[in-house]
């Protein structure tokens, strides 16, 4: 089976219905996490520790925030 392109995958996607599509996107969503472990499996107290530790990396310029625009054109770079 020949490897599909996101130019070829994301038209097809878009014909699902909604729910068909929510479900894929929450698969995929899950599928960039880290694969060690979930997001889901965080307390709320690490969870607030984990965005308080990216937004202080924000503010200190050690990472750049980039927009969804960006992101979306790097994936289908």
């Amino acid at each position: 089976m020949a490897t599909m392109t996101i130019n070829q995958i994301a038209p097809e996607a878009l014909r699902l219905s909604v729910k068909e599509r929510a479900t894929l996107a929450a698969s995929l969503w899950e599928s960039i996490g880290d694969p060690n472990q979930l997001a889901s499996d965080l307390s709320d107290e690490e969870t607030i520790t984990l965005a308080l530790s990216r937004d202080a990396e924000i503010e200190s310029g050690e990472v750049k925030p980039i927009s969804h625009t960006e992101l979306m054109q790097r994936l289908r770079g």
